[in-house]
């Protein structure tokens, strides 16, 4: 994450923008001195960007907070209070933007927020969007005027409306719901209009990988169609693995070696044993283990948490009768 940041600024100097937006959670957590000191830096290696910053409900500003009194560089205004400011830049820019001082805000703050500035050209920063981050009713902000509305708190990236109101999202994923593309949103303004445009800069991403089982399948095909699924998606990303398919009973599968060939956060096994059901109904009619066949089948179609009973009780049933002979 630390390494993507340092990439953006780099970009910006080899491609210079007038101005960096960061509506938010630049942190995931409290930042420290040193981090800031970090940023600060970098900001500093990029002095004809000017820079608007505020805190988010990650790294929001409590009462012993480095945020407080931190020194920025002269090309970075940092929005301290919590309510909305004003600040107006150069070429007819006013941006608006407040701080979270607690985790949790559930106050609409942006309902009533309106351009107020002599400027031209007016950008709200605004963090949050669900009912304990600052509720927003976006189809209300977007009547509000601004020309642009730069969002955060959502890690994904989306355009919500074309050319005047995004998230950025994170610029790296951050958890393992965060999948598909990260990056950061580029705007340019041509002759007084706004071109958005999301731009992936990732250097991993979250992924799902799905391994089609069969009957014939061994834990060694297994391993080797993972490891040939992450050679071709790249070993640097992380992946969600999900099994599928009917697989022989006999198969035992062992998914904490699965797990060791690669950046793999979890493994859902949804595949099935391929009993005979018609057979060994026939087979053990007569029995609690007939009779508890007999009872699904007749439920057909069933639900998908009726067919895991269905197998995950057979085969426990199957297992202890063998034990028994």
């Amino acid at each position: 994450i630390w390494e993507t940041f340092r990439r953006v600024i780099a970009t910006i100097r080899e491609d210079p923008v007038d101005f960096l937006f960061i509506s938010g959670d630049l942190f995931h957590r409290q930042p420290l001195k040193r981090e800031l000191n970090e940023v600060n830096y970098l900001f500093s290696t990029i002095p004809g960007t000017r820079v608007f910053l505020m805190a988010g409900n990650h790294d929001y500003i409590k009462k012993d907070s480095f945020y407080r009194e931190f020194p920025w560089e002269e090309n970075v205004t940092f929005f301290r209070e919590e309510e909305l400011t004003c600040v107006e830049s150069a070429g007819g820019l006013c941006v608006y933007g407040l701080s979270y001082h607690h985790r949790e805000i559930r106050e609409p703050l942006y309902d009533t927020a309106r351009p107020e500035g002599k400027g031209t050209f007016h950008v709200l920063l605004a963090h949050g969007g669900d009912e304990t981050h600052i509720p927003i009713q976006f189809s209300r902000l977007h009547a509000a005027g601004f020309d642009y509305v730069a969002l955060g708190h959502i890690h994904k990236p989306q355009i919500l409306y074309t050319d005047q109101m995004a998230y950025a999202g994170a610029l790296e994923p951050i958890d393992r719901g965060d999948t598909g593309n990260h990056g950061y949103i580029r705007g340019s303004v041509t002759d007084g209009r706004l071109r958005l445009e999301f731009l992936p800069f990732a250097v991993r991403s979250y992924q799902q990988i799905v391994l089609t089982v069969q009957e014939d399948s061994t834990q060694f095909s297994l391993e080797d169609m993972l490891r040939a699924d992450i050679r071709t998606r790249g070993n640097q990303n992380l992946y969600q693995v999900v099994l599928k398919g009917q697989r022989s009973p006999e198969l035992l599968i062992l998914t904490e070696k699965l797990r060791k060939l690669g950046n793999i956060t979890e493994i859902l096994d949804d595949s099935r044993p391929a009993y005979p059901l018609a057979e060994l109904e026939k087979q053990y009619s007569g029995t609690l283990i007939g009779d508890y066949i007999g009872y699904f089948r007749e439920k057909d179609p069933l639900s998908e948490t009726e067919r895991k009973a269905l197998y995950y009780g057979l085969q426990a049933l199957l297992e202890t009768s063998r034990r028994r002979e």
